[in-house]
């Protein structure tokens, strides 16, 4: 498995995580608009997906629910809306999170965002029953690093799921998304955002993380246990879940690379 996102002008885990950040606060005024345009509201349908899958764990009371990567809220509030009563987003992008809280105003959520590098968590070991990374997963520095982080944050039997862009298993639709993802996302990227650097890296980062099967085995061997994944619009996007194992677990400190 690749170990992290590697932006073209970044020479290591810090510098990633920098540009990474940089990038997306750059991007943040247009960030809804382009994410509903280039997935044609697609992408509504897949948070909506993922939230059906943990509607039984976000409906207990005392559930505490932590969407990393949040960007500019639209899981954290899916969840809230599914009956998450104690749901938290967290980013390390101030300029998403800004968004977030603005989209938020007057929800119970709106005062619940935090500022974190998903590497490096400002959380007390096995103190969240469920987490949620929304396409934001691919752009960690370290991925082994932030499925470590989120196994030491977890309870014993908390969920962990990561909806993540795929690589289609049927080649020819996968010819064809790569061609859009090459071509076309760039362009129309560029277009609206005025920054032709990012939407430039987000679909070499698509391309090269690794496919759903990989992403599975990973998981696996950081830990998690009763590891799934479903494929969703063809396999565009996948939903992967893990749980944290039940028995005793030595937590372990994961430092940031932000």
């Amino acid at each position: 498995m690749s170990a992290g996102a590697s932006p073209p002008p970044a020479a290591g885990s810090q510098q990633s995580a920098r540009w990474v950040r940089e990038m997306f606060g750059r991007v943040a005024r247009r960030y809804d608009l382009l994410n509903h345009l280039l997935s044609f509201q697609m992408d509504r349908y897949w948070r909506w997906r993922t939230v059906r899958r943990l509607r039984s764990r976000l409906q207990r009371p005392e559930a505490v629910v932590i969407d990393l990567c949040c960007g500019s809220g639209d899981l954290m509030l899916a969840l809230e809306r599914a009956g998450a009563a104690r749901v938290f987003g967290c980013d390390f992008s101030r300029p998403m999170l800004l968004r977030a809280r603005r989209k938020a105003a007057g929800r119970p959520a709106a005062n619940r965002l935090f500022e974190a590098d998903a590497l490096g968590l400002p959380l007390a070991p096995r103190s969240v029953d469920v987490l949620t990374v929304a396409f934001g997963f691919r752009n960690l520095a370290s991925y082994r690093a932030g499925l470590d982080e989120m196994l030491r944050v977890l309870k014993p039997g908390g969920v962990a799921a990561i909806l993540e862009f795929s690589r289609p298993p049927n080649l020819l639709f996968r010819r064809l998304y790569e061609f859009y993802s090459a071509r076309i996302l760039p362009a129309v990227g560029n277009w609206i955002s005025g920054d032709p650097e990012a939407y430039s890296y987000l679909p070499e980062s698509v391309r090269r993380f690794p496919d759903a099967p990989a992403l599975a085995e990973e998981m696996k061997a950081a830990g998690f246990r009763d590891v799934s994944y479903f494929y969703m619009t063809g396999g565009i996007v996948s939903l992967h879940t893990g749980a944290a194992p039940s028995g005793d677990r030595t937590p372990r400190t994961v430092t940031s690379a932000g």
